[in-house]
């Protein structure tokens, strides 16, 4: 997959989990994602290559950056809790579309029940 279908599929996916909304910003350019005001998901154009920035367990950010050549730590963003994804032959919709769901369920699951959105609401204060 390459860098302009690895945005496109986090786009498609991201979009479409509850209560999402997007910011984009211009200079630099940056789409931000956020669930109940908190990001979890940052797209731009590092030089030369698009890439998705996303929030991640620590010890599974380890394993990913050390089994996937195309995940790095985060660009401009925290380097324990933050990867960044690029394009490339080790990355594929599944992979992009768990990642994506797994930062935000990262971030759901930091916020107060009040602020949740309703469908992850009950499956994470389980």
């Amino acid at each position: 997959m390459d860098g302009k279908e690895l945005q496109a599929t986090a786009d498609e996916h991201a979009s479409g989990l509850p209560e999402v909304t997007v910011e984009h910003r211009v200079g630099p350019n940056w789409d931000t994602y956020k669930v109940s005001g908190k990001v979890f998901m940052l797209m731009t154009d590092m030089p030369g290559h698009p890439v998705v920035v996303v929030k991640a367990d620590p010890e599974e950010a380890v394993l990913l950056r050390a089994q996937y050549e195309e995940i790095s730590t985060g660009y401009h963003m925290d380097k324990k809790h933050w990867i960044t994804a690029a394009g490339g032959p080790g990355i594929d919709r599944d992979l992009v579309k768990g990642l994506i769901t797994d930062s935000y369920q990262l971030v759901v699951e930091k916020l107060p029940r009040s602020e949740r959105p309703n469908k992850w609401a009950d499956e994470t204060s389980a």
